[in-house]
């Protein structure tokens, strides 16, 4: 029970690190925040990835590509060019390292405004921290595991960020149902969507890149949207209005 319990809050803390601070905050700049805050979520959204660790310059720069390129080929991450999940992360991880380590050109509207702490980066982003994280995992699956089994789970903690961004990127523009005509093929997978907090309201989100709130239908949840409400309330961010 203990491993289950780390496995969902592991799950769920660094899914809000990602849709929280990288994809609605770095990507998208859906609201505002001081500098104190921008750097608690910073670090929030590094420790919550852990191993898998995101650069909030890469990520916002992939991320504003494939809303511009949606499903087309210069897309870093449409399923529609792979037969499976995998050769499309594979594809996606290549684009995100030469972003990363400035390998590639990149066009000026998307290389700007977002977070950057290049001192945090080297840190988080240093193979030694990330295999003091992978340890970490271990060490804890090795105290509380009742069962060999439980010890198959390990990867999903080695590699949660890229496994949430795949799940997302796959599922999202693929299945599901379509509430607006967008000009891709994105679509929104659940209706309550307490699996990716949100994220897989795709269709909706394509239709509004802006908007805070992923769900467009009164059916519709984005377990983040009343988060994010709360926090403006308590002046930790500002909405744009």
């Amino acid at each position: 029970m203990i491993i289950l319990l780390f496995l969902v809050l592991h799950w769920y803390l660094s899914l809000f690190g990602q849709t929280f601070f990288l994809h609605r905050y770095a990507a998208h700049k859906m609201f505002t925040m001081n500098p104190f805050w921008e750097r608690f979520f910073y670090i929030f959204a590094w420790v919550t990835q852990g191993s898998s660790y995101l650069n909030a310059r890469a990520y916002a720069i992939l991320h504003r590509m494939h809303h511009a390129y949606s499903d087309t080929e210069k897309d870093p991450h449409t399923p529609h060019f792979f037969k499976e999940v995998f050769t499309m992360m594979m594809h996606t991880k290549k684009i995100y390292n030469d972003v990363l380590n400035k390998r590639v050109e990149i066009e000026p509207k998307f290389d700007r405004n977002f977070p950057e702490y290049p001192v945090i980066d080297r840190i988080a982003d240093s193979w030694f921290t990330r295999l003091f994280f992978a340890a970490g995992y271990i060490a804890f699956y090795i105290a509380f595991a009742t069962s060999p089994w439980m010890f198959l789970l390990l990867p999903i903690h080695f590699l949660m960020g890229p496994i949430q961004g795949a799940i997302v990127n796959w599922a999202g523009h693929k299945y599901g149902y379509r509430n607006f005509e967008c000009a891709d093929h994105s679509k929104n997978t659940l209706i309550w969507d307490f699996l990716l907090l949100g994220e897989l309201f795709q269709n909706n989100h394509h239709q509004a890149g802006s908007r805070p709130n992923f769900a467009a239908k009164w059916w519709e949840i984005d377990p983040v949207y009343p988060v994010i409400l709360l926090f403006d309330k308590l002046r930790i961010i500002k909405l744009a209005r």
